[in-house]
Parts: C-alpha cells; sequence; structure tokens
C-alpha cells in the first residue's frame, strides 16, 4: 500500500484528501504545520507529499527546501496544493523542486489524477 503525507492546516480539506485517497487504497498521513511535514517526511518516507504553501511552524517553501536538501527525502515527488496562484509563487516552487502545482480552488479528481502519474512514473 502507497503513502501519502498530506501537509495542510485546513482540517476540512484534510478530511477531503483522507477521504478520497483512502478510497483509492492509499494509506494517509498526516501534517498540521510545516515543522511536522518534514520530521513525517523523514520519519516516514512517504510515496508522495501533497503540500500546502501557507502553513504555520515552517511554510511550503521552507519544507519544500529541506525536503530537497536531505538525500533520503529528495526523491519523493511533491504536489504543491496552494491558494497562491502568482506566477512567481508557481515558477518559485516548480525551480524549487515541486513536482506539480494545483491551485485551490481545486478539482479532487485532477489531483487524484496527477498523484497516480507522479507516482507510476516513479516505479
Amino acid at each position: 500500500m502507497q503513502t501519502i503525507l498530506v501537509c495542510d492546516d485546513d482540517e476540512l480539506l484534510v478530511e477531503l484528501l483522507n477521504h478520497r485517497l483512502v478510497g483509492r487504497g492509499f494509506q494517509v498521513l498526516v501534517a498540521n504545520d510545516g515543522g511536522a511535514a518534514v520530521q513525517q517526511a523523514i520519519e516516514r518516507r512517504p510515496d508522495a507529499i501533497v503540500l500546502d504553501m501557507m502553513m504555520p511552524v515552517l511554510d511550503g517553501q521552507q519544507v519544500l527546501r529541506r525536503l530537497r536538501a536531505d538525500a533520503a527525502t529528495a526523491t519523493i515527488p511533491v504536489i504543491m496544493l496552494t491558494a497562491r496562484r502568482q506566477e512567481r509563487d508557481i515558477v518559485s516552487a516548480l525551480e524549487l523542486g515541486a513536482d506539480d502545482y494545483l491551485v485551490k480552488p481545486f478539482i479532487p479528481e485532477e489531483l487524484m489524477s496527477r498523484l497516480t502519474r507522479l507516482l507510476a512514473a516513479r516505479r
């Protein structure tokens, strides 16, 4: 069973993603702040990460920098899922190593398709 780490401080969104991902056969880990996201990624080594840009403790860019700088987490696929839609935010996240970028509000099935594609490419 593949594991997805969902990093977001919005409880309703986390609940929605958990429901969708579990329904697709994934195990779900949750981090409600950036510090917990880095810690769980290092300790649990999920198969992929869905990461919000705006979170407490560490923001999504700080989390992404730390993940990409650590050999243990550098290759984990990361999809940014955020309300930040400005060009500089998108380009910055992609330059830091995000594998994909989706803007909220989003289509849940689109996220599932993108996640499935990233995981298939990693095999």
